[in-house]
């Protein structure tokens, strides 16, 4: 049988037609990312920024030998006699920003600007503008920036960090090797990372190419809207490998904030430290879940003295849940200096709401405690101990409060050894009962029926807890 010729050509045209629909697609896509990237890269801007010139040392200095090309050999047989450095020429670094408001505020990195002697703005215009530095905070890596352009600026919108979701398509704008106004696109790898930039800190992953001078950077939502502020990478090369961090936009939002008001950032403080609820650990308590914020240490005259306790398990702040320790210091470090807050806690097997008034942060006292390997099997803890003298006290700076005896030696392969106890810890708890001297610690894993058992450690002054599992 033969067909109408002409049924091949309905079928070539059907197939035209849905070549035609598929080939549309990307090129609309492709437009809507370009009218994002004109729309938007007004707001992006060029730091520069200025070390200026430093003098050779004054005779009898030690001289720094740095960047010279006879460093090694200097180094090791020190400089020839009569030997004289020249002056440090001018330094100069390059980092991206974007105006945040009209007035001429703008948002970079706080390593972009350290130790700068001057700062220099370059609009997208190729305007330049000396610029004032109203505040840096270095725990989020977050600086804020005044200009002076005699005219409105046109400035991004901040979108909210919290809704994005893995998977979205985003795009970086900066100056990577001084190379202006260059757009990369991505997607959105992962949220909530944590890459040891501090307690107060949190990173958006993406893929999109971050490279050297788009620190500062915004990294934007397909809706224009800056989610986050391009701050690192991970690269054994110090190019870009897919692996780069931005500061969330609400953190960044809350830092700005109080950096345009007064220059500083004031972060609230319970005063406590705390750790991760591990599966052992969470045996050990008597609980089923291991999300949380276990606090191991409660800071004396602190916010959080005589309302939380040792043993705690933090699970929501002002009603925002708690699933890990790392998520604690960002909700009390955004909370307002003064302010009444409600904290849900697990103590003794019950939820309890507490509350408290949140207190200004001081540095170095809230702390989150690294995590340990805390499994252990065995009978015994395999760790010789000797009484927690004062000469001891002082020299591993144990407070006077802290009871306890200190390990002086641990068995190869014993419990404690596999737990991570280390030399220099100093017992203070097996269980629930205090152990203030060899004897009382043998008492106490002689008697202990719970497995596996919660040892309280003091190392370093911080104090931290860990599982025993009794066989």
């Amino acid at each position: 049988m033969l067909f109408p010729r002409t049924s091949n050509w309905v079928g070539a045209g059907a197939l035209g037609a849905a070549m035609l629909a598929t080939t549309a697609l990307p090129s609309m896509a492709d437009e809507a990312l370009a009218d994002l990237v004109e729309s938007v890269s007004p707001s992006v801007v060029t730091v520069i920024a200025e070390q200026k010139a430093a003098p050779a040392p004054a005779q009898g200095q030690e001289f720094n030998f740095q960047g010279h090309p006879f460093e090694e050999f200097f180094k090791r047989f020190g400089g020839p006699e009569g030997f004289q450095m020249p002056d440090r020429g001018p330094g100069q670094g390059l980092g991206s920003g974007f105006v945040l408001d009209e007035d001429g505020y703008i948002v970079t990195n706080h390593h972009v600007v350290d130790s700068a002697d001057t700062v220099t703005v370059r609009l997208n215009d190729d305007r330049t503008f000396e610029a004032e530095v109203v505040g840096t905070d270095p725990l989020t890596d977050i600086a804020v920036l005044k200009i002076d352009a005699g005219e409105s600026l046109q400035a991004v919108q901040l979108g909210d960090s919290d809704v994005i979701r893995v998977g979205e398509d985003v795009v970086a704008i900066g100056n990577p090797f001084g190379l202006s106004s260059t757009v990369t696109t991505g997607i959105v790898s992962a949220k909530g990372r944590n890459i040891s930039e501090g307690p107060y800190a949190e990173f958006i992953q993406t893929d999109a190419a971050i490279n050297k001078g788009n620190s500062g950077g915004p990294l934007f939502n397909m809706d224009g809207e800056v989610i986050g502020v391009n701050s690192a990478i991970y690269s054994p090369s110090g190019g870009s490998v897919g692996l780069g961090f931005a500061v969330t936009s609400n953190i960044v939002d809350h830092i700005t904030s109080d950096l345009r008001d007064d220059g500083q950032v004031s972060r609230g403080w319970l005063g406590v430290s705390i750790q991760n609820v591990s599966p052992q650990l969470a045996a050990a308590l008597g609980i089923d879940e291991t999300s949380g914020a276990l606090v191991s240490d409660v800071v004396d005259g602190s916010p959080a003295d005589g309302t939380l306790q040792q043993g705690d398990v933090i699970l929501t702040f002002n009603d925002e849940p708690v699933d890990s320790s790392s998520d604690l210091p960002i909700l009390v470090g955004t909370t307002k200096v003064g302010s009444e807050s409600v904290l849900t806690v697990l103590r003794d097997g019950q939820e309890q709401q507490i509350e408290l008034t949140i207190g200004q942060h001081q540095s170095a006292e809230a702390q989150v405690d690294g995590s340990v390997d805390d499994k252990l099997e065995g009978t015994s803890l395999g760790v010789t101990v000797a009484p927690l003298t004062e000469t001891a006290r002082a020299e591993m700076g144990v407070a006077e409060t802290v009871d306890g005896v200190v390990v002086t030696d641990l068995q190869p392969e014993s419990p404690a050894a596999k737990a991570g106890l280390q030399r220099g810890d100093v017992i203070v708890r097996l269980g629930g009962q205090d152990t203030i001297s060899p004897d009382a610690l043998k008492t106490a894993l002689e008697s202990e029926k719970t497995d596996p058992a919660l040892l309280l450690i003091n190392r370093g002054g911080n104090q931290i807890f860990v599982a025993v599992e009794i066989v």
